[in-house]
């Protein structure tokens, strides 16, 4: 661990990351004297954590995900590009890179550029979610010529059904800001990422998902602090070429999913949470 990856050490400027310390300080103090925490993960995901706490109140109870009958998940502001789903079905099976980086990360113009001609550069087909503010300004400019060189190869959404995307059997890997909803929803998919975090937490989520669970390559900045097009077009082949990346991905889907089934380990810590509830009643 990088100790300037730390949540309160890697916000924008000294007095954000003092208010986030004392907000993660007093929020550590208030769990004292909370019956139970229930999140978002599941006990294998983070196996030595949970062991090392040995609390019976820390209850995972992940991965929390959408269901069909519910719609979109709780939390999705912006209006959701469905077409892309017509798309995914017209492209082969483990073919498609998709792109996402939550709802916050903003890019400068520069590494969007630089980001837009690495999918290029691929020549793989491509799902990229673009945001109207992720550049921080009010138009988005894509390279000069790139919709026409890229033709039907790639689509480019405002926003899209994550969990329904990521599920799809055209999807081969996931390039990703880390942040932990998405982080679960990979891997409930049982697809491999590409690792670039913004903030917070999500330098944390990269070590986990490329140094401790190994599903995952980082993207590295250069000397510039950019990430280039051919490290862009050098990782997806390297990801993609790992077959032994692609099984542990598929593991840890095995037991994401059995972990929120009947008798999972997930199950049972929210009918604990759920029978508690009912005692207080």
């Amino acid at each position: 661990m990088n100790v300037d990856h730390l949540s309160w050490n890697c916000f924008f400027n000294p007095e954000s990351n003092k208010v986030i310390f004392h907000y993660v300080y007093s929020n550590s103090e208030s769990i004292k004297n909370a019956e139970f925490v229930v999140g978002n993960s599941f006990y294998e995901a983070e196996k030595p954590v949970f062991d090392y706490l040995n609390s019976s109140k820390i209850l995972p109870i992940g991965p929390l995900l959408s269901s069909q009958r519910f719609g979109k998940p709780a939390g999705v502001f912006w209006a959701e590009d469905t077409t892309c789903k017509a798309w995914l079905d017209e492209q082969d099976v483990n073919s498609v890179i998709y792109v996402a980086f939550g709802s916050l990360a903003i890019l400068d113009e520069r590494q969007f550029q630089e980001l837009a001609l690495g999918l290029e550069l691929t020549g793989r087909p491509f799902l990229w979610v673009v945001r109207p503010d992720i550049t921080g300004k009010a138009i988005i400019d894509l390279p000069k010529g790139f919709k026409d060189r890229i033709g039907d190869r790639g689509m480019v959404v405002q926003w899209s059904p994550q969990q329904e995307v990521l599920a799809h059997p055209a999807v081969s890997c996931f390039m990703s800001h880390c942040g932990w909803n998405s982080t679960m929803e990979g891997v409930s998919s049982g697809v491999p990422f590409l690792c670039w975090p913004y903030f917070a937490d999500q330098h944390l989520n990269q070590t986990y998902i490329c140094d401790v669970w190994k599903i995952g390559l980082k993207m590295i900045p250069d000397e510039n602090n950019m990430i280039t097009k051919e490290q862009i077009r050098d990782k997806v082949e390297e990801l993609l070429g790992d077959g032994e990346m692609k099984k542990r991905a598929l593991a840890m889907k095995e037991i994401a999913i059995k972990g929120v089934e009947k008798g999972g380990a997930s199950f049972e810590n929210f009918n604990t949470f759920v029978s508690a509830i009912k005692q207080e009643v």
